[in-house]
């Protein structure tokens, strides 16, 4: 009888510890936020990415003159420090906009690449839509970047 009771108070004291551990207070955890020192990166960094984009035409201006030498170089001079801003960037964005924004830095890279490959072959078909898919990288890892306008009025 006594064994029986001791068999019985270490299930319920078993029991009583799995339930007490399956349920936890909920706390509503606020969702992550920029810090300031996050927000000031993104703010140097930004503007020149938007500098490449509104430049961007003249890409499609080349590509189309069939200008390739200079379609070379604007892919490995404003557009690649464009995409080396995106990478600065990257680690400064919220946990669940970083995965995104690696992805769309490799996309990025890859259509620059196809680029400079359709270049190299006079290729202007192929140079241009992979152009006009750069172009929508750039503008997808725009909208991931916080809006800091309203940040620094506040400040």
């Amino acid at each position: 009888m006594a064994r029986q009771r001791s068999i019985i108070s270490l299930l319920l004291v078993l029991l009583a510890t799995f339930l007490i551990s399956c349920s936890s207070p909920t706390t509503a955890v606020a969702p992550p936020t920029y810090t300031t020192a996050q927000l000031e990166k993104i703010q140097g960094y930004a503007p020149d990415i938007q500098v490449v984009r509104d430049r961007a035409d003249e890409l499609k201006n080349l590509i189309l003159k069939k200008e390739w030498i200079d379609v070379g170089n604007f892919i490995h001079g404003p557009i690649t420090e464009a995409r080396l801003t995106m990478t600065y960037i990257t680690p400064n964005l919220l946990p669940k906009d970083q995965v995104t924004a690696r992805q769309i830095n490799k996309d990025f890279l890859s259509h620059l690449v196809k680029i400079d490959q359709a270049a190299s072959a006079g290729n202007s078909a192929l140079a241009l839509s992979n152009y006009q898919a750069a172009v929508a990288d750039i503008d997808k890892f725009i909208q991931l970047l916080p809006d800091t306008s309203s940040q620094s009025e506040a400040g």
